[in-house]
């Protein structure tokens, strides 16, 4: 049955987004996917309507979300990398055009080094963060400033803090917390089912939760 909700796609190419992409097809979705380098995806589902572009480029942002209903993005850095401020340069145009096309619901996955004022972070997590902080300081803390313009606005966001992402087919029990991060891997099958429930879940609206796989 053809799902009623029309998604944008934003890092569909990615190492984590393959598996989202692959579970909107089998749960029969209907979504258009930002591609960066045609070379990266060849479409063989008529679900996906593929637009070429940077998500640093305004139009190519509003040509993505134009006609969907919901934006999730597994965004990573790329390759080539992309600039260090490409998370939160990602978000200030997402907003933007969302409220242009007066949409309301962005899921985007980040890392577990991304604090709030909900935490209770472990020692192990505050030590992850505080190494992810030391060693990419710039793209932590553009994560960082992603978070507080999810905050600042009007927008029906969920954030989900990840820790590593196992590419896998496999899947299992997911444990969520909305402090502190509850185990060290998340198989990339279910963060992507994940991120899809959340399209008709509200529990997260407005949250960052962690997950893992058990």
């Amino acid at each position: 049955m053809q799902q009623k909700i029309k998604v944008a796609v934003i890092g569909g190419t990615g190492k984590s987004g393959k598996y989202l992409v692959q579970q909107l097809i089998n749960q029969n979705f209907h979504f258009k996917m930002l591609v960066r380098n045609p070379d990266h995806f060849q479409n063989t589902s008529l679900n996906v309507e593929v637009v070429y572009g940077n998500v640093n480029d305004l139009n190519a942002v509003r040509s993505l979300l134009k006609d969907c209903d919901a934006v999730i993005s597994t965004l990573g850095m790329g390759i080539p990398n992309s600039e260090p401020d490409i998370f939160s340069q990602a978000t200030k145009n997402v907003l933007q055009v969302m409220n242009e096309y007066r949409l309301t619901r962005y899921i985007v996955i980040t890392g577990l080094n991304v604090d709030t004022p909900f935490d209770d972070k472990s020692e192990k997590t505050k030590a992850a963060t505080d190494w992810m902080k030391a060693n990419y300081p710039k793209s932590t803390s553009d994560k960082q400033l992603e978070y507080v313009l999810l905050s600042e606005s009007n927008m029906e966001w969920t954030l989900v803090r990840v820790p590593m992402i196992i590419q896998t087919d496999d899947t299992g029990k997911i444990i969520e917390s909305p402090e502190d991060c509850p185990g060290e891997k998340i198989s990339a099958t279910d963060l992507a089912l994940f991120l899809i429930r959340q399209l008709t879940d509200n529990k997260y609206v407005r949250k960052a939760p962690f997950i893992a796989s058990e």
